[in-house]
């Protein structure tokens, strides 16, 4: 058929040309030909273009990704949703055990959590684990400006994923659906039809009304906007199990470390324990980019292992960005050091050994950093630990007001870090206004708490500070000199030892 359309295009073209040597023979007038030509390619470029609109919109054809397997085994950091994942799959895998119960088998699974925690890696394993057809997609390939496409293409997903476990002799097949709130948000009874039809296509699928009982489809979807979802596609019978896949912990994370270390030459001094501490709040995605950004620094200074300077210079890409060539003036320079000593005394006295380092690198949109690697994970936070993580966040502006007596606008994301911490501790009861709903306060009462927390906490990190002047000054030439200091050299000239 291609090729008969081919001919009948070069058909079609022989004969403008002789129609045109016809009309040069008889000897019309050059401007008549030049204006034909130009309404000929408008017609032509004019019923291609609307004959492509009108095939992207009764066009049936969706776009769909088959992505390679892989096992629960190659996913590392969440083992409490590869349980529950596992629990929901076995529907799948013993019928004739749910059938004798009388259990209806699942139709959906959402995953929600925040990006890069493996929702999608979840989801592929998911199909190797019942030995399933698997087709993926993302909400946003459903959005189109034709009313009836994204039903259309909802219909083609359902319809390709049974003829794919045909194909493959399977009995099962699974759809994954990423970034479903592209298409399944809450209706608000207003004019987005194509969104509405879309996501009515969908539930009418996850119904089975137009379902194949010789294929079973189970549909899993990922979203990290739960609360976005429109209330009928989460309600029992369409999305079954909400299973949360959050941040990995400490052991969580050295798993990831390890999976990606795997086809890695690692130096006799790398230590992934080491790293996983630092990296508290990574996701698995971060983790993979840490391994990777080890290696290309490997690479740079043609290594041929990785070292743990490797691995802690990731840690910073992966955290701050990418190191910037950027000048600054001695007095700048100076005063960023300042600024970045206060954070780190102010953390290493009220919280011992955790500061990893204070850096003059210009990272982003940073001039310098302080990386601190808490002992532990921590989940739940006390009245004193929010107070703590204050005052190192108003560490850096006390320490310019000492030693500059006033601030700079290198400040302004701490305060609002502070001010965030703040709002934290009257929301959960821990101000002297006491346990109060948000929405009761007035603007003025909000103000006015915050200015008492904010005012009677600065005023214990200038003391604080006061106390280590002498100390200050040392920390302060070193790191001028070196653009670095380690926490071992912190605490060193802190506790009166040479450095």
């Amino acid at each position: 058929m291609r090729k008969i359309g081919n001919y009948g295009k070069e058909m079609a073209v022989g004969a403008l040309i002789v129609t045109l040597v016809f009309l040069v023979y008889v000897g019309l007038p050059p401007a008549i030909l030049v204006m034909g030509l130009v309404m000929f390619g408008g017609i032509y470029l004019f019923s291609r273009s609307r004959g492509m609109a009108m095939g992207a919109a009764g066009g049936k054809k969706t776009i769909v990704r088959k992505p390679e397997f892989l096992t629960f085994d190659d996913i590392g950091g969440q083992d409490q949703p590869k349980r529950e994942l596992q629990e929901a799959l076995d529907f799948l895998v013993y019928k004739d055990k749910i059938k004798k119960l009388g259990i209806r088998p699942l139709k959906g699974i959402l995953l929600t959590g925040p990006p890069g925690t493996g929702k999608t890696l979840l989801a592929k394993a998911a199909a190797q684990y019942t030995h399933s057809a698997f087709i993926a997609a993302s909400g946003s390939e459903f959005v189109e400006m034709y009313v009836g496409v994204g039903a259309g293409r909802i219909r083609d997903l359902f319809k390709e994923a049974r003829q794919q476990a045909v194909k493959l002799k399977r009995t099962s097949a699974i759809i994954f659906i990423d970034e479903i709130d592209g298409i399944g948000g809450k209706r608000d009874g207003g004019q987005h039809r194509e969104y509405d039809q879309t996501l009515n296509q969908l539930l009418t699928e996850m119904d089975g009304v137009q379902g194949d009982e010789t294929v079973r489809v189970l549909l899993i979807a990922a979203t990290n906007r739960k609360e976005l979802l429109d209330p009928a596609l989460l309600r029992p019978g369409r999305f079954d199990r909400h299973i949360q896949v959050d941040m990995p912990d400490k052991n969580g994370r050295e798993h990831i470390l390890k999976l990606h270390a795997r086809n890695k030459p690692l130096a006799g001094d790398a230590s992934l324990v080491k790293v996983a501490e630092e990296t508290f709040g990574f996701s698995g995605a971060q983790l993979e980019s840490v391994m990777n950004e080890a290696a290309i620094y490997a690479m740079r200074e043609e290594a041929e292992q990785i070292a743990m300077a490797h691995l802690s210079q990731a840690i910073d890409k992966v955290m701050m960005g990418e190191r910037m060539d950027r000048e600054t003036t001695r007095e700048e320079r100076e005063r960023v050091a300042i600024h970045e000593l206060g954070h780190a005394i102010v953390a290493e006295t009220v919280r011992p050994d955790s500061v990893a380092q204070v850096s003059l690198t210009p990272r982003g949109q940073a001039l310098g950093y302080v990386r601190h690697h808490p002992r532990q994970d921590s989940y739940l936070y006390t009245k004193t630990v929010l107070e703590e993580q204050i005052m190192i966040a108003l560490g850096g502006a006390v320490a310019e007001e000492i030693f500059y007596g006033g601030r700079s606008t290198g400040s302004k994301g701490d305060f609002d870090q502070a001010t965030s911490i703040v709002r934290t501790m009257i929301e959960s009861g821990m101000s002297e206004l006491g346990i109060v709903h948000p929405q009761a306060l007035t603007q003025e009462q909000w103000s006015a708490e915050n200015a008492a927390i904010l005012g009677g906490l600065t005023d214990k990190t200038r003391e604080l500070l006061d106390r280590r002047k002498a100390s200050f000054k040392l920390l302060l030439n070193h790191l001028i000199s070196e653009e670095t200091l380690s926490g071992k050299q912190l605490r060193d000239i802190l506790s009166g030892e040479a450095a």
